[in-house]
């Protein structure tokens, strides 16, 4: 008897690809079509075919603003040649995407996307219990330990994005 065979695709692939537009956790369709190996043409076909399944919280597209920060965020080398703007696709949205994309690799890449969504869920609730159990901790001892708890919350901080203006500044002239 022959066993089904599952398409591996490392977790780590798929939450870098997780992104937050507009509040949203979203995926782009170029990094989508990437992991059901299709290309973005044929991804988004599939989506025009299909518009009355993905409505504006499911799928949205970037506008040039939001298009132009992600190539800076990313660095502007792989981003060329693109014609149309980005579609972004929600949890929701790429929920859907397995049934308007109905091979057995969208299916088994759908179900690795839901789980990477679902442990993206859970360590943000458990980073908010976190702070929570430390805002508590930090009222009980009323300041006596509040270097700790600086130190703890700065630990727990995102990092800062590093901005650097980019070209050549020249002292006292302004063009």
């Amino acid at each position: 008897m022959r066993r089904k065979q599952s398409i591996i695709i490392p977790q780590e692939r798929i939450e870098k690809s997780i992104l937050l537009i507009r509040g949203h956790k979203v995926m782009l369709d170029r990094d989508l079509a990437g992991l059901y190996g299709v290309s973005t043409g044929n991804l988004n076909k599939a989506v025009t075919r299909n518009l009355d399944r993905f409505p504006k919280d499911f799928m949205f597209q970037l506008t040039k603003d939001e298009f132009n920060n992600l190539i800076f965020q990313f660095g502007t080398s792989s981003w060329g040649g693109i014609r149309k703007l980005p579609r972004v696709f929600t949890e929701q949205g790429v929920a859907m995407l397995s049934s308007v994309l109905k091979s057995k690799r969208a299916i088994q890449v759908n179900v690795e996307i839901m789980r990477a969504f679902v442990r993206l869920r859970q360590l943000l609730a458990s980073h908010a219990a976190l702070a929570g159990k430390l805002e508590a901790l930090e009222k009980k001892y009323n300041g006596q330990f509040k270097v700790v708890f600086e130190a703890i919350r700065q630990l727990m901080a995102p990092p800062e994005p590093n901005h650097r203006p980019i070209g050549f500044r020249t002292e006292g002239k302004n063009f």
